[in-house]
């Protein structure tokens, strides 16, 4: 992807925001950090790479669509995946399985990166066994607020043992369902959750889909997320565009409240030309 691309993106976007001062990244690799953020996890795609899924519910994690498959638009085997929440240093909370999963039905798979595919870059897995909430509280979907700060947890590329935490990074622009913010995100970070802690425990308000640098530094995207987490349970109740064995119309899936590298399945980071 060129840096005109990237830079259409924007042109998409209301204007940016001007910039606030963005934070480092943390690692979290004492229980004490980890205490907040249990429920992001990294998703592992057998051998080939990871993506950062976070629990909406004890049984499902959300993450990106594009991680379910691979760089030819071939859905990875479910049997490769696995859920290890709060990975740090080789240690997990939990690590789970995973039974079944959707991507959002209006998200094409393949190497052809558009703004519409990046609205709909959405997926949800079901593990094959819940984490209690007792040891990984899930988190709340909502509606991006009006402030321009958000944070981003993740796993990624060169930090792939533990969760990163950036605490303080700048939205830098919102519009048709999509959002750019400014936050250090690379490979593996596909997925990551971008938070809104603005009002009491944080909420998940978009996830990233695809980045890259600009002549101002990275620029990633993500999207708006309650009608497409609405959509995927629909999808899951229905049995349509369902993978896995379980695949059936009526399969139980819990509420999700709205508002209370490792390169992995062609994730969409790059680097401008002569970088």
């Amino acid at each position: 992807m060129k840096s005109a691309v990237l830079m259409a993106f924007l042109a998409l976007l209301s204007t940016p925001a001007a910039m606030a001062q963005n934070s480092g990244l943390e690692r979290l690799d004492r229980a004490e950090q980890i205490l907040s953020w249990k429920a992001v996890g990294r998703v592992e795609i057998g051998t080939t790479g990871f993506c950062t899924g976070t629990l909406i519910a004890p049984d499902l994690v959300l993450t990106a669509a594009h991680c379910l498959y691979d760089e030819a638009g071939n859905a990875h085997p479910l049997e490769k995946f696995l859920f290890r929440a709060g990975l740090a240093d080789g240690e997990s909370i939990a690590d789970a399985k995973v039974t079944r999963a959707a991507a959002h039905e209006d998200y094409r798979p393949g190497n052809k990166l558009s703004a519409d595919k990046v609205r709909h870059d959405v997926a949800l897995l079901q593990l094959a066994t819940a984490i209690p909430s007792a040891l990984a509280p899930p988190f709340a979907v909502d509606r991006p607020g009006n402030g321009d700060t958000v944070s981003v947890v993740s796993y990624a590329q060169g930090r792939a043992e533990a969760l990163s935490w950036q605490r303080a990074c700048t939205v830098l622009g919102k519009q048709d369902g999509l959002i750019a913010v400014d936050c250090d995100v690379t490979f593996g970070a596909s997925g990551a959750p971008v938070f809104d802690r603005s009002q009491g425990r944080a909420r998940i308000v978009s996830i990233i889909s695809a980045g890259g640098e600009s002549a101002d530094g990275t620029v990633a995207y993500g999207m708006e997320l309650p009608r497409l987490v609405s959509d995927l349970k629909a999808q899951f109740r229905a049995g349509r565009g369902v993978m896995g064995a379980e695949a059936k119309p009526g399969a139980k899936i819990r509420r999700i409240t709205v508002g209370s590298g490792e390169r992995a399945g062609g994730a969409r980071f790059v680097k401008a030309p002569g970088n």
